[in-house]
């Protein structure tokens, strides 16, 4: 019988070796063998077996969860620019941001998971190793209840006075939970002619809008303003006596009317809603301008500020507040804006504190003219004596000024200013007075012409330039009545009309304009009738048809109707409005800041940027802007003093037509 060999063992040993050990030997390797297979397929079967089976209990029993907003503070170089989201608020009339939603971000949810967003964030926090801890941190903090922007602590799309771009925060959030998703989504539905451009308006007490109104005689002190609120704000109706307007669609309007023909315009605006959720934007009926007016002089701040400070308790309570804490939330004061920027707390000191109020920061104020060196306030035009009910009326009114004569090469309505070495009026009312190529109205005491709306449009019909420098402020209302007119403006400072009137006028200005620094015009041997004579009668043909076809965005409807095509004022205030809030939407979702390194005292400068810029420098017109130093504040300077002088004006136009 031939012996197998057993593992391990050669032949030439086997032979040598003792049998019994053999045996041995083979019992001993054969015990092994069993007790570590065995051991093997207990550790395999029990062991590991048992832990899978634990784990995949714990699995299904606890769904992974990504964590709410965790802000978290990042660098600038890892933020992503979006060019199609960064927009100045002068595109109004060449971007629609409320069809900038596109359908890969917001009409698919599954674009819009945790997922998608948390592997964004991840990505943009991947690229260097402090980010990406940072980011493990957030992800390991505990989960907070989400309610409303508001409780994540973040202010992103903003204008922000902080310019340190550490302070900017990135959200990890689900965008589903943003409460204001619904609104965007509106956009996307193509078969509802109002998709992103619903407007909610408050329900707000008769005490702020009114009861002003039937209290009318209290809302100037040297004016009774009862006919102006007549006819929605417009006023009485103009006689055409001598045929300088037409038969209907004028009214005596008051420069300062515009709180009421606002709000009266937005009862007739086509996409009203009551459900605030579907908003893109929510309007705030508070006659600002006519409150202030009450109480400008011989009250205390604590009446003067009362019903502001009421209005923004009122608000803040109120569940449409706490979304966007009031960002999306708009109002309209008829009166230029240093009316409501008291800095102080001293008596004498001028106007209320309404646009100091923190919760008044966070929304957008309306105004006739706004701060350059502030975010809060957007300029809209005055109004003027055109309220057209139907588009035939702008359509006629505007080939009426196409084909006028006009013999002046300019002209000036207005009052010098010898109180104010700054004034360049003197100047210009020489210039005027020692040729005959100009037209003068001078506007004091005892020319009541100069307050005659048609002794104004008639002078204005009559010229082909405008000169238009500054008023008691920056603006004028002048302005658009000779652009009403047809005529030609010329402004003396960037602040009356490019700065301010960004929504409703191009951004080039010299397609409509003429611009002449008011230096030049103190230099003695300057002449504005030679400036204006270098311009080709061809080029002069052009701005005048630019300047007629701006028309209709320059004036406002009659708020009793509607025109049929053509936007007025009012519609581009609140697209501009809607665009904005859009914006800062769409911004708050990707956790991103619309400007880089934000100045606030340069807010001036961003209106002005182009599509897609992020930062502003020096400008040419920054000795135009040169804010008072410290110690030298607005409201105890030269901002309260136009204010004043605003009124002084006002009492001038009174006392003339007595």
């Amino acid at each position: 019988m031939r012996r197998r060999w057993t593992v391990g063992a050669f032949p030439y040993q086997m032979e040598k070796g003792n049998p019994k050990n053999h045996n041995r030997r083979l019992c001993l390797l054969s015990t092994l063998c069993v007790l570590f297979w065995s051991l093997l397929l207990y550790f395999h079967f029990v062991v590991l077996g048992g832990s899978t089976v634990n784990d995949s209990a714990s699995l299904q029993s606890n769904p992974i969860r990504i964590e709410s907003f965790h802000p978290v503070t990042i660098e600038p170089p890892n933020l992503p620019i979006l060019n199609d989201v960064v927009k100045s608020t002068s595109d109004v009339g060449e971007v629609d941001a409320t069809n900038d939603l596109t359908e890969s971000s917001l009409s698919n949810d599954s674009d819009l998971n945790r997922d998608g967003v948390e592997n964004e964030v991840r990505s943009e926090f991947s690229r260097d190793g402090v980010a990406n801890e940072a980011y493990n941190q957030v992800n390991n903090q505990a989960e907070p209840e989400v309610s409303s922007v508001s409780n994540r602590k973040i202010d992103v799309g903003s204008k922000s006075t902080n310019p340190n771009p550490e302070n900017n925060l990135l959200p990890n959030i689900d965008p589903q939970e943003f409460p204001f998703m619904r609104a965007l989504r509106t956009a996307e539905n193509k078969s509802d002619p109002c998709g992103g451009r619903y407007i909610y308006v408050h329900d707000l007490p008769s005490r702020f809008n009114d009861d002003m109104l039937k209290e009318c005689r209290s809302l100037s002190l040297w004016t009774n303003m009862c006919k102006f609120t007549t006819n929605a704000g417009l006023g009485p109706p103009l006689e055409n006596v001598d045929g300088v307007f037409e038969n209907t669609g004028w009214y005596a309007t008051n420069q300062f009317a515009v709180d009421v023909i606002f709000s009266n315009r937005m009862k007739q605006y086509e996409c009203l809603t009551k459900d605030s959720s579907l908003a893109a934007a929510i309007f705030v009926p508070f006659y600002a301008g006519f409150d202030i007016a009450r109480y400008l002089w011989g009250y205390n701040i604590s009446r003067r500020d009362a019903a502001s400070l009421d209005l923004v308790d009122w608000l803040m309570k109120r569940p449409e507040w706490k979304i966007m804490d009031g960002k999306d939330h708009f109002l309209v004061a008829g009166r230029i804006t240093w009316d409501f920027r008291r800095l102080s707390e001293d008596e004498n000191d001028w106007g209320s504190k309404l646009l100091f109020l923190p919760a008044a920061k966070n929304m957008s104020m309306l105004v006739v003219e706004s701060s350059p060196w502030n975010a809060n306030d957007f300029a809209i035009p005055y109004p003027t004596y055109f309220h057209p009910a139907k588009d035939a009326d702008v359509f006629v009114w505007q080939d009426r000024m196409r084909n006028l004569e006009r013999k002046y090469l300019f002209s000036f309505a207005g009052a010098p200013r010898p109180d104010n070495p700054k004034s360049i009026r003197g100047q210009i009312i020489d210039q005027c007075k020692n040729t005959d190529s100009c037209k003068l109205l001078e506007c004091d005491f005892g020319e009541s012409k100069c307050h005659s709306p048609d002794s104004i449009m008639k002078m204005f019909q009559s010229s082909l330039f405008c000169l238009q420098p500054q008023g008691d402020s920056y603006t004028r209302r002048s302005a658009f009545d000779s652009m009403l007119a047809g005529c030609i403006p010329v402004f003396f400072h960037p602040g009356s009309a490019y700065t301010q009137y960004t929504w409703h006028l191009p951004k080039n200005f010299s397609t409509y304009s003429v611009f002449i620094s008011e230096n030049d015009v103190r230099k003695k041997n300057f002449s504005i009738e030679e400036r204006l004579q270098e311009i080709p009668p061809e080029q002069v043909a052009i701005m005048r048809e630019t300047v007629i076809n701006l028309i209709p965005k320059l004036i406002y409807a009659d708020p009793r109707s509607k025109l049929e095509t053509l936007p007025d004022a009012f519609d581009v205030s609140v697209q501009a409005i809607i665009n904005k809030v859009t914006r800062l939407r769409k911004l708050i979702i990707q956790g991103r800041t619309e400007y880089d390194y934000f100045f606030e005292e340069n807010s001036w400068k961003y209106a002005l940027l182009d599509e897609g810029q992020r930062v502003v420098g020096a400008h040419e017109w920054d000795p135009f802007f040169s804010k008072p130093k410290e110690g030298e504040g607005d409201s105890n300077s030269a901002s309260a003093e136009a204010a004043k002088n605003s009124w002084h004006n006002e009492q001038r136009s009174h006392q003339s037509k007595k």
